[in-house]
């Protein structure tokens, strides 16, 4: 079973969500590019997702996410 959230649709279609393959417990990222660049679809690894950089919408809206399952937990 493939489990998928999206992460961050941009304004010119592009997408990108988080995925879980509950068979193999792999998790990455896969870009969606809009039909109209005639793109691939790719699945990259989450470190090396991140390691693209942090500085576009995407990989905010990943770290905003991660950034959940923490919360306001204080640390220790």
């Amino acid at each position: 079973m493939i489990g998928t959230r999206e992460l961050y649709a941009s304004a010119n279609g592009d997408r990108w969500l988080l995925v879980r393959d509950a068979g193999s417990g792999r998790v990455f990222v896969r870009h969606e590019p809009n039909a109209a660049s005639g793109g691939q679809r790719a699945e990259i690894e989450i470190g090396e997702f991140l390691a693209r950089g942090s500085q576009g919408p995407e990989h905010q809206a990943l770290l905003r996410l991660i950034g959940t399952l923490v919360g306001d937990c204080a640390s220790g």
